[in-house]
């Protein structure tokens, strides 16, 4: 019996793979499948906060800084649905996440090679049956309750990250210590609690900590903000410091050495992992507003500080900490613990049977070329792409909305063996290396 052999394969359907998708019903030549273990497409529903907004422009929608003109754009989006004057006079340009998470439900809903439900158990190398290698990919089809295999030419992984929890934390938790992709699902918890804590510096951590403020007024509890950096300071949002978000950037990034790649990102933590200007102010618009005759309320935020243990107290637990600048020591009681500690990549496990086949670095990270693929020990072309895992090698726009079109874009002219879509070299007005200038006169 003859195989039914695709083109590509994508392992996970996040924002990234779901514009792939998008930007691929325009291929026909190309002939593509999407798989995801969820039953449905659902960013991030944990933090769906009423009043939450991207952090990047609508133009950082699925296709549209690959192809304005495609059919499945956020402007064609609000078209669809009568919205066009409504966004016309709302006048800004970051949308609510909750209209986000819907246009991509929109998207993902008139694609038919996208299909949830379909958890991607093994990924091994294979031969096709037409002399050319490709995968074999077992797939745990759930409304079935079955596995099935196909087969494809070349994989693209859009799996995204996982919630990266300190090691103190693990052993807790549950439904008094959670990350905070998990906020609103347990958020009704926080009500009956007699104290609330929350950890972390970045934008999950700040909109946590607003919305549990909000509810501290209702409920009475005491509520605790802990971070470890120097203070709760803006993620970088100049017009010349966004231009490190670009094609551009990406290039100078990638042709340096690994040393110094892991040098950079190290002080570039507020190009990615600090807090909204916006939402520093409604912070602080909230809690002026709560202390007006000097009724200051049960909440405290203290950075530089660093907690470092956690034991169970009855029915509480008991936090330890340091601040890092006094360096002292202290304890603190708490009901509830929020850890707005970020995410990290993990290496699927769908990967284990071909863990010697990928060439990584000695941070056992994946190597990966410029254009997207994962280095590896097989014979072919039968590439492996990644979607969000190449922060190490490609910069701080691995995992920002904005670049996932372009990334495309490059992935897809592969597939495609042409270019489909227009690959920009010049998007940025500074210059990030040495620029080369020809000299006087010729």
């Amino acid at each position: 019996m003859s195989k039914d052999i695709y083109d590509v394969i994508g392992i996970g359907i996040g924002p990234f793979n779901l514009g792939l998708a998008a930007l691929l019903d325009e291929v026909p030549d190309v002939k593509s499948l999407f798989l995801e273990k969820k039953s449905e497409f659902n960013w991030h529903p944990g933090m769906l906060i009423d009043g939450t907004t991207l952090q990047v422009p609508f133009f950082a929608d699925l296709v549209s800084m690959a192809d304005v003109r495609s059919k499945y754009s956020f402007l064609n989006y609000l078209q669809e649905h009568n919205r066009l004057y409504h966004f016309y006079f709302l006048e800004k340009f970051h949308i609510p996440r909750k209209e986000y998470n819907h246009y991509c439900r929109w998207v993902s809903e008139q694609l038919e090679q996208c299909r949830f439900g379909m958890e991607v158990e093994r990924v091994v190398p294979s031969g096709l049956g037409d002399g050319s290698q490709g995968y074999e990919i077992t797939v745990w089809n759930d409304a079935l309750h079955t596995a099935e295999r196909f087969y494809t030419r070349r994989l693209v992984m859009g799996i995204g990250s996982v919630p990266a929890v300190p090691r103190h934390f693990s052993a807790h938790l549950g439904n008094s210590v959670f990350h905070s992709s998990q906020y609103l699902e347990k958020k009704e918890i926080s009500k009956g609690a007699r104290s609330v804590t929350v950890i972390g510096s970045g934008q999950s951590a700040a909109e946590v900590f607003l919305d549990v403020a909000k509810e501290q007024e209702s409920h009475g509890f005491t509520l605790h903000w802990y971070t470890r950096s120097k203070g709760f300071f803006p993620m970088e949002y100049s017009k010349l410091g966004l231009e490190y978000f670009s094609p551009d950037y990406t290039d100078f990034f990638y042709s340096l050495s690994q040393e110094m790649k892991d040098s950079l990102l190290r002080d570039q933590a507020l190009l990615y992992k600090g807090i909204s200007a916006e939402t520093i102010a409604d912070i602080y618009d909230y809690l002026y507003e709560r202390s007006i005759g000097s009724d200051y309320p049960p909440i405290s935020m203290q950075a530089m500080t660093e907690i470092t243990g956690i034991e169970t107290s009855g029915s509480s637990y008991e936090l330890r900490g340091d601040h890092l600048v006094k360096e002292e020591s202290f304890t603190q009681e708490t009901d509830i613990v929020i850890l707005g500690t970020g995410y990290k990549t993990a290496i699927p496990s769908f990967l284990s049977d071909m863990k010697e086949e990928l060439v990584c670095d000695e941070a056992g990270r994946f190597k990966i070329t410029k254009d997207y693929r994962l280095e590896t020990y097989l014979d072919g072309d039968n590439e492996i792409f990644i979607q969000n895992g190449e922060m190490h090698t490609h910069g701080v726009g691995a995992p920002d909305l904005g670049l996932g079109a372009h990334r495309n874009a490059v992935i897809i002219n592969q597939l495609a063996g042409r270019e489909v879509y227009p690959v920009r070299t010049k998007n940025v007005f500074q210059t990030f290396g040495v620029e080369k200038r020809s000299p006087v006169g010729i």
